[in-house]
């Protein structure tokens, strides 16, 4: 059932007074009539029948709930099935709106035939109209959208031992607003510098349950992509605002080597009688990562160069299986990540249209040392410098292994797992770093282990702690 013209209002509702929240208004103005949901009377109608056709006796409450549409709506639409004598009121309390209604006979039957045209049954959709407008004002691409900080990156990557001139050329990418891509060797901490990207922008946004396009009906909302914002939901009065939204943070969506053509398109749900909006699409007004680019079941240029035109146009066509395309919103913070050499990935003209190709390699031996500190803090485990010493000079520097992100974290892990299983306190000491040193490298290096057992600790480790 196509849309009306009319849309919904977009204005949004009004933040409550005096609770210290600092939040801008969000979610669009409640429908009061049929006619400002932008959606046909008759598809409401369907709506309606099929809802109580499942729960048999309902409350204009319950219903209401279900739907996600004011009462006014709901009563309106409940006033003409029940003069066409499709719905009778099964009881009713002293309150108007203390009523239960249910099908009659005639309503069985028109539910019935509803059902075979849709078999979808939730949360009244939104327009596309909605959608778009409402993503398009959501957009951190907006002119006066609020900017990275150099001293908000700075806290989000405090004692990760980011080099400054590394920090100085990621905030320039960010501040550029283009798609960037970091690249270098596996175990750098591309992925997990990636993914803090998304707490720089954590403000709500509206996210539509799901939206009507042309005959079909999109879901669009995800509750494990779009969580509830940091702050209490009394920061606006849902009694104002259109209960076919969701208030949530701005999405992190982390999408592989998993990625294939049929991921990138609409997913047919025959059993709910709707369609599921593609992943990229879910990432709207929020940070979208391709990791592992070059490693996909489709190739990557192809990906690039579809996600790349789409943001540059705002719209990305999506196919719906075994039939035509439509052409959905799309706007995102886009992350790529990649162990390869871009040039071996991607073409140059894809390459032209990233805005920052950002080197992530190993760290410097003073940010290494503030790594390690930093784990040892978040594990409870007192840091000692003779350790860390022991640690870069001999265990990485014998054994010619980089300074990467990702080895205090594994290391100190297997400390803790060591300590655990012996009913012991897990302790940075030089024994316990080559006893789990040995665990997480032998594999690669067959004699490694024993060379590094045998080696002699420093004068400052206690003899009873070798293993």
């Amino acid at each position: 059932m196509e849309a009306l013209s009319t849309s919904p209002p977009l204005t949004a509702c009004a933040s409550t007074p005096g609770i210290g929240i600092d939040v801008e208004p969000v979610l669009p103005r409640q429908a009061r009539t049929v006619r400002d949901t932008g959606l046909e009377p008759r598809f409401v109608t369907a709506l309606v029948l099929k809802t109580m056709h499942a729960s048999g006796k309902m409350a204009l409450s319950m219903l209401t709930g279900r739907l996600r549409l004011s009462v006014g709506v709901v009563r309106e639409v409940l006033q003409g099935l029940v003069a066409e004598q499709q719905v009778e009121v099964a009881w009713s309390g002293d309150s108007d709106i203390d009523v239960h209604y249910q099908l009659t006979a005639f309503g069985q039957r028109a539910a019935a035939e509803h059902l075979l045209e849709s078999r979808y049954i939730g949360p009244a959709p939104v327009t596309l109209e909605a959608w778009r407008a409402v993503v398009e004002g959501q957009s951190l691409r907006q002119p006066d959208a609020p900017r990275v900080t150099p001293a908000e990156l700075q806290a989000l990557l405090l004692d990760d031992g980011i080099e400054p001139a590394l920090r100085e050329l990621l905030g320039a990418a960010l501040h550029s607003r283009r798609p960037l891509m970091l690249y270098g060797p596996s175990g750098g901490g591309k992925t997990t510098l990636a993914r803090k990207l998304a707490r720089l922008r954590q403000d709500p946004i509206a996210v539509p349950y799901a939206v009507l396009v042309k005959n079909e009906i999109v879901q669009v909302y995800d509750p494990a992509l779009h969580p509830a914002p940091l702050q209490a939901r009394a920061m606006e009065d849902r009694r104002s605002c259109d209960a076919r939204w969701a208030l949530c943070r701005r999405p992190l969506v982390h999408v592989g080597a998993e990625l294939s053509r049929d991921m990138l398109e609409l997913r047919l749900d025959a059993a709910g009688g709707l369609l599921r909006a593609p992943s990229h699409l879910l990432a709207n007004n929020g940070l979208l990562i391709l990791d592992d680019l070059g490693r996909q079941r489709v190739p990557a240029a192809e990906v690039l160069h579809r996600w790349l035109g789409a943001l540059e146009r705002g719209v990305d066509h999506v196919a719906v299986p075994n039939g035509a395309s439509h052409a959905l919103p799309f706007d995102v913070s886009l992350v790529l990540a990649t162990s390869l050499a871009p040039e071996a990935v991607l073409d140059e003209s894809c390459l032209r249209r990233i805005g920052y190709r950002i080197p992530v390699g190993p760290l410097s031996e003073q940010g290494y040392r503030a790594l390690v500190r930093r784990q040892c803090r978040l594990r409870g485990i007192e840091p000692s410098e003779d350790a860390i010493d022991y640690l870069i000079h001999e265990l990485h520097r014998r054994t010619r292994r980089a300074l990467l992100v990702a080895w205090p974290h594994e290391l100190l892990g297997r400390i803790v797992d060591f300590a655990g299983f012996a009913g012991q306190v897990p302790r940075l000491d030089c024994p316990s770093l080559a006893r789990a040193w040995s665990s997480l490298f032998s594999n690669d290096a067959g004699t490694e282990a024993g060379e590094l057992l045998s080696t002699p600790m420093p004068a400052s480790s206690e003899p009873g702690d070798t293993p």
